[in-house]
């Protein structure tokens, strides 16, 4: 199994981070077939396959939003208001996907896109864990 580990810098806001490229370029350099894992290893982030600069990823923190508002009503309470809400976006927008790979390239739709979804604003700094599984 081949791994990278990548740093991003999400920023003090509520973010989606497009890292398709960074991983396209990863399994390009295998050139076989396989599987791309993608992995965050942070409680409070999580990798989505998604169409981004079309609103989509707009909409998706307008839903995340909605869904887990920044207010007083969650019980782990450290860190910014609303704080706990980063802690349960993961059982939503899991903190891994899998891609299928052939000849190095990512197998994904015409508008599919993969992205690190980060509501934490107390923790701007990310690594993502990119690992490739060869089918020989």
């Amino acid at each position: 199994m081949r791994t990278q580990i990548l740093e991003l810098h999400t920023g003090g806001s509520e973010s989606i981070t497009d890292i398709t490229r960074k991983c396209a370029d990863f399994v390009a350099e295998t050139g076989g077939d396989g599987l791309l894992n993608v992995f965050v290893p942070h409680a409070t982030a999580g990798v989505a396959i998604i169409e981004l600069g079309a609103g989509s990823d707009d909409d998706l923190l307008a839903s995340l939003g909605d869904l887990f508002p920044a207010d007083d009503r969650w019980r782990h309470e450290h860190g910014t208001r609303g704080h706990g809400r980063s802690h349960v976006m993961p059982a939503f927008v899991a903190p891994q996907t899998t891609v299928p790979v052939v000849s190095g390239r990512l197998e994904l739709g015409t508008w599919q896109s993969i992205a690190v979804v980060d509501l934490n604003v107390d923790n701007p700094d990310r690594r993502v864990r990119l690992s490739f599984l060869s089918s020989s």
